[in-house]
This record gives structure tokens, sequence and C-alpha cells, in this order.
């Protein structure tokens, strides 16, 4: 049955049995009942599958037409990607590659130079496991190509970027993959599935930190990833389960209470932080402004890969340094001062006060809530 994105989210997961629960249960147990062999019962061990876990995972690959798996937080899942992509996982751009080549070989990772700082941190931090970061701007193609080409690679790239909110054609750098023998990972967080598939545009894989907009009310820490390509399933799934890379089954409770209002949360969010970077541009106080639709070629761009809106976050530079950018954050009544985003109520924070985060000192994330945006609007421009 062909059914609207917000009546999809509002049933994804659900099991309507007669006589059943209304809402999914929550299965705080660590272990199952079971003698014999693990296999003939659906579950043994807390760390090998839960109940609840399942549910969400359930809901998200509907969203995704795919297969998804629940971890920790982003970080895990990212974790449990790279080293299922390094170790072993097979997808059909690879399989298909010249010569045959195995991903046990793939462990040089090409990675956007603007996107999340913290999965270049976790690359870094895998140096010394013969994991080899190399950073490349994705916009420009011809500099991707030259990466992936130079030796066997995985390309992980993010649209629309954090915290710069470009937009990167994801179809192009989908064939470039494919052309290379690359497996192909987008970080869709800023979007999440209820805004953008990159599956569809020829991704092998996704990773969403459903700390974010997906769970929606900053109460949870929790990622996942989706994938249509068994291998890949299956290694990360081995690696969350021997690393203990696991989901807690309160948090994938509320994410998944969180989920069914995604797509009408992310409406309303994604109409308001676009009428606050249009009302941004013009502001004396504000040198420049980053979001999706500002720039004419990456709003044509982004609705050809996007639907239902352009996200909830933007970010500007404030005139002056960082001391200036600090007082604006300050001054606000209503926009809460802190990190990440996707929440319902309106955040922001100079993002260079992060040692490792690139964007200048000067420029602010403001992760837009579901507040009127008229009195966003009074409040930023007090805040300036």
């Amino acid at each position: 049955m062909e059914v609207d994105l917000s009546t999809l989210a509002a049933h994804a997961g659900a099991r309507h049995e007669h006589g059943g629960p209304s809402a999914t249960p929550i299965h705080p147990a660590s272990f199952y009942l079971s003698a014999g062999d693990p296999a003939d019962v659906p579950y043994a061990y807390g760390r090998h599958g839960n109940p609840t876990w399942e549910a969400l995972e359930s809901a998200l690959g509907q969203l995704e037409s795919a297969r998804a798996l629940v971890f920790a937080s982003g970080q895990a899942a990212s974790l449990a990607l790279v080293l299922a992509l390094a170790t072993g996982a097979t997808t059909t751009a690879v399989a298909a590659s010249p010569g045959g080549a195995s991903l046990g070989a793939r462990r040089r990772f090409v990675l956007p130079h603007d996107g999340y700082y913290g999965t270049r941190k976790l690359a870094d931090l895998l140096r010394p496991l013969g994991i080899e970061p190399v950073i490349v701007d994705m916009t420009e193609l011809v500099s991707v190509e030259r990466a992936l080409t130079a030796a066997p690679s995985v390309l992980w790239a993010e649209s629309p970027t954090n915290p710069y909110l470009r937009v990167l054609d994801l179809r192009a750098l989908a064939t470039l993959a494919k052309g290379a023998g690359s497996p192909f990972v987008v970080d869709n967080t800023t979007a999440t599935a209820a805004l953008q598939r990159p599956l569809d545009l020829g991704a092998d894989a996704t990773i969403t930190s459903l700390t974010k907009a997906v769970s929606g009310h900053s109460d949870v820490v929790l990622g996942a990833i989706a994938t249509r390509k068994d291998s890949i399933y299956d290694a990360a799934r081995n690696w969350r389960a021997n690393a203990g890379l696991i989901a807690g089954p309160f948090e994938a409770w509320a994410a998944l209470r969180g989920l069914k209002t995604l797509p009408l949360r992310l409406a309303r969010q994604s109409e308001s932080a676009l009428a606050l970077a249009e009302h941004l541009v013009t502001h004396p106080k504000v040198a420049r402004v980053h979001h999706p639709a500002v720039d004419p070629r990456s709003r044509a761009l982004a609705e050809r890969q996007m639907s239902g809106g352009f996200g909830p976050l933007l970010s500007f530079e404030v005139r002056g340094g960082a001391d200036e950018a600090d007082r604006v954050v300050a001054a606000a009544r209503l926009i809460r001062p802190g990190t990440s985003f996707g929440g319902v109520e309106s955040s922001w924070e100079r993002r260079a006060r992060w040692t490792s985060e690139t964007a200048p000192p000067n420029l602010i994330r403001l992760s837009v809530g579901i507040e009127a945006v008229a009195d966003l609007s009074d409040d930023l421009d007090r805040a300036l």
C-alpha cells in the first residue's frame, strides 16, 4: 500500500495485532530463557538482539527501503561500518571492480573536508590499525575521482555537510565510486531519510545519528546504519555484537516514539530554518550565511535529491571574531546554547569552541526547533 511519508512514519515498526499493545513494549532483559542450541530461539543473550531494537530497525528500514541496524551512538555506527568495510564486507561495486579487489584492502577512506569533524577524528584514531583517511573537497569531482583511483578506497560523503550545509551531488559521487570499485557511504544525519534517500541515489550504506532529528527531543544518544547489501549488514551486525556497540532498549523505544513525528517536525523546522537564513542574509551584523537554499546552484541540486525541505540547520558568520560570536550566543533568550541539533527546542553554538572543528572562529551553527519563527527571528535580532 502506497502511503505518504508522514503516514508511514506514524505506523512504521508497529505490530498491529489483535489484543496486542498499542505502543511498542520496552524489553530491558539482559538474557532470554533458552537451552540447547541458541540458534533455535529468536533471542538468547542481550548483546545479540532485542525486540525493542528490532522495532526501531524495522521502522528505519521501511523509511529507506533497506535493512537497518541501531547502535549505541552515531560514532558507534560509524566505527562498526568502518571496521566492516576494512575487514571483509563486499559490495556489488567492489566485486565488479578491476581485479575483483576485496574489502580486506579497503582501509583507505576518502572523507569530506568540511563534514562532521567526529568522523575525521575517528579515522585519525584508527590510523595505528591501518586506516588511512584522505581529506577531499567533494564538490570538486575531479579531486574525488583522483583520490578514488589512486588506490583501493571507500568513499564516505555527507550531504548537506555539517556545519557548512553544502550540498554534494550524491548521484555523481555514486557514479565515481562505482567506476573505481569503491563502496559508497553517505552520512545522512542532517537530512535524515525523511528528506533524502541516498540509497536511491547509488549509496551502498547510510549513517544517521539518531541522537539528532530522528529522536528529536534531545534525550537520546543512538546511531543507525541502513543498507541494501547483505554483506555490509552482516559484517556490521557482527561488529556490533562482538564489540558491544549496542543500543539500550529504553533509548531505542524513545527514538521510535520520536520517529513517528519526524516528517511533521522536519517540515516545520525546514520552513523556519529557510526563513531565518533568508532573513540573516541581509542582516548588517552577519558576514555570511550557510544554508542549502541560499545559493541558487546549491538550491537546485538540493531540490533534485531532497524532498520535503532542506533540514533544520543553518550556520552564519558573525562580523568580528570569536568573542563577538560568543556574546551573540550568550545573549539569546529562547535559543539555547549547546551542541547537537535536530531537537524541538532551538539551540546554537560557536562551532570552533571544539578544538577538532575546522570552522572559522566566528561561525555559529543554529539548529531551528518548532517554535514560532517570528519569536525566533526576534530572539536572533536581539542577540545580534
